[in-house]
């Protein structure tokens, strides 16, 4: 991240750090823009790491996608109001994609998702491509 920023020649104050407290590395702080690059499975990615066939099993859907969900409504109250939230997965799958924003807003009366140029609801999926693209998705999630 923070040399893809000095390569832009942009400034953002950039922080790492568990998603599940971040109390820890934030403190009481807020912040108008955040950017979740959440834990998956990486189902978007297996051409470029093909192990990942043979490392996942049934369950690890299920454990991210409750870590997905934790990290979120930990994050979400050091957004701003007013602020933007992106959610990334590298995922191909809708529990840890559309399903998971759809859970998340219908318990956060105070998010919205951006309905966005492609017209896919809570967010953009897009899959492997024949000429060599990965899979992913994010979903731009605002704070009333």
């Amino acid at each position: 991240m923070t040399e893809n920023l000095q390569r832009l020649g942009l400034q953002a104050d950039v922080r790492q750090g568990d998603g599940r407290t971040p109390e820890q590395w934030c403190g009481d702080e807020q912040f108008d823009r955040i950017l979740l690059d959440a834990p998956c499975s990486a189902t978007g990615v297996i051409r470029r790491h093909p192990d990942i066939k043979w490392l996942r099993r049934d369950r690890d859907i299920a454990e991210l996608a409750a870590l997905q969900r934790e990290i979120l409504d930990a994050v979400w109250p050091r957004l701003k109001s007013g602020g933007t939230m992106i959610y990334a997965t590298c995922s191909i799958l809708p529990q840890e994609n559309h399903e998971q924003i759809s859970a998340f807003l219908a318990a956060h009366d105070d998010a919205v998702a951006e309905t966005l140029p492609q017209g896919q609801h809570h967010g953009w999926q897009v899959f492997p491509t024949i000429d060599g693209g990965d899979g992913f998705f994010y979903a731009k999630l605002m704070k009333k």
